[in-house]
Parts: structure tokens; sequence; C-alpha cells
């Protein structure tokens, strides 16, 4: 280990759809966490590392802060909490030329608590028409609170990426890596899998189905010839929903099956057969033992 070798853990937070899954995506060049139009997409704590010479950011992609109305809803919001209890500094992601939210009020009250440096990344700026909208938007957050530095970016075109990188490494201290040098995440390959295919059906499908959503990996296994099997299954609430996932013929399903085939062979390096399946599984958010075999925490419905 070198002297100069230094970490820092960063929780990234803030509402629904700002745009924190891009802006960690952006950040280490590689889509680990799943990014769609629609809010509260991240549904679990996705850790991203960025190491580049002596200095190693952790990062933890959180949901969107939102008032939960399903077991779900208050697993995601138990989520942030968690993340941001114990770790060096927070980076909080807003939305350019938008007004300032009640649960970013209440997001900051929580910083001033916390005593750490925590960096505001105001995104979107590639949406913005008038740059004074933008600089009154700076003062206003600045005036609410001590930000360590506030930088505008674009996760979408990559402006200001760099300089944010920037000032995340000046938070990170000494006391050597955390994670070897070519880790990218610590989400188990099957997770990422079922989260390629979820983000498939965020984009696709409408409204509130994908939400009503669930994917488990059932099987992950590699053939001696490179090939890589996966068996997925797609758990929704309703009958009308799952004829809707499926599609007529199958049109849908398949689509969703290709693109997240192309997104897991371009991150799995490899060939993938994929084969999906879709059940219903009635109010499954608001059922502890399904939202448990579903891959969330226990811990986290026991209070």
């Amino acid at each position: 280990m070198s002297v100069q070798d230094k970490s820092a853990f960063i929780a990234i937070v803030g509402r629904p759809n700002v745009g924190k899954s891009s802006i960690l995506n952006r950040m280490l060049g590689q889509k680990i966490a799943i990014v769609s139009s629609k809010p509260q997409t991240t549904r679990t704590r996705i850790m991203g590392v960025l190491t580049e010479k002596e200095t190693q950011l952790v990062f933890i992609d959180t949901p969107g802060i939102h008032k939960p109305r399903t077991e779900l809803g208050k697993y995601m919001v138990r989520s942030v909490n968690e993340s941001v209890s114990g770790v060096d500094a927070c980076l909080m992601v807003t939305e350019a030329c938008q007004d300032i939210r009640e649960s970013e009020l209440k997001l900051i009250e929580k910083f001033k608590a916390m005593d750490i440096p925590v960096i505001l990344a105001i995104n979107k700026i590639d949406m913005v028409k008038e740059k004074s909208d933008l600089m009154v938007q700076l003062a206003r957050y600045g005036e609410l609170f001590d930000f360590t530095a506030i930088v505008p970016v674009s996760a979408q075109n990559g402006s200001g990426i760099h300089e944010l990188k920037d000032e995340l490494k000046k938070l990170a201290m000494e006391g050597g890596h955390l994670f070897d040098e070519d880790t990218l995440t610590d989400q188990p390959e099957r997770v990422l899998a079922g989260e390629m295919i979820r983000e498939k059906m965020l984009r696709l499908l409408d409204k509130e189905i994908p939400h009503g959503t669930a994917v488990v990996v059932e099987r992950m296994k590699t053939r001696d010839n490179g090939i890589t099997d996966i068996d997925a299954t797609i758990y929704c609430e309703r009958d009308t929903h799952k004829r809707i996932i499926i599609g007529k013929q199958g049109s849908m399903l398949k689509k969703i099956g290709t693109y997240a085939r192309q997104d897991m062979e371009n991150f799995f390096d490899g060939k993938i057969n994929l084969q999906l399946w879709v059940k219903v599984k009635e109010d499954w958010r608001n059922k502890q033992g399904l939202l448990r075999s579903f891959g969330y925490d226990k811990s986290d419905f026991d209070n």
C-alpha cells in the first residue's frame, strides 16, 4: 500500500429523476446503475468504484427521496437514510432551473446535523435556456447550506463531470484503497443482469407497469464455449400487466430480451443466451416475504 493512496465513501442523494445514476455512470465511464426517464428507477444501493491513480472514490447510488406508499417504498427510503449514515461525504444532485423541493430542504437539514462535507451537482445544464436562471439557483442553494462546492454538470453530454470528479477527489483521505484497482462495483453479476432487464421495461412500458415489476435471475452459468446462459423471471402484479409485458405474440418480451441481452454482452464481454419468463404475484410490493425472496434485505422491513 502506498502512503499516498487515498479513498472516500460518497453517498449520491437527491429526489427522483434528477440524474443521480446517470452522473454515476458518466463518472465511472461504464453503466452499472440503470437509467430511465421515470422516477424512482433505482431501488437499492448500488455501489460504484472509481480508481484514478492514487485516489479511489467509492460511490453509493441511492433511490430517490420520496414519500413511501408501499413496503417497497419504505425499503427504498430506509436505504437512503442508511447510505447517508457513515459515509465520508455526500454528493447531492438536483436539477437545473427547478424550484427547491421540500424533500431537498429536509436533506439539507440532515446535512447540517451530520456535519460532513457535501458537494452539490446541478444536473441537466444542457437544458438551460437562460444562464441567469442558473446563477439565481446557484445563489439560492449557497444561502441554504455551506456546500463544499457547487458544480453545474450535464450527465447527458459530460459537461462539468471532470470538474465534479476533481472536487470529489479533494475529499479523499489517506489510508489506502478499499478495493482492487479494477473493481467497478460490488453488485453480484446476477443483480446487474436483473437490473438491465428492469431498465428495458422502464424504457419500453408505460406508466405504472414497470414499477409493479421485479426481476429475479434464476440461473446464470457460463458454458465451456464461453456462452453464458441466463434464465430470469419477471414478476408483475396483475394478469393484465403480464399480457402487456409479453405483448402480441410475445413481441414486447422479445424486445425487452433483445435490448437487455445487448447490454449484458457489452458489460460482461461475451455471448449471452437470455431466456425470460413472466409470472404474476399480486401486490408483491407490500408482502415482506416476497420482497425478501426478490433480494431486498430482510432487516429493512423489521422496523
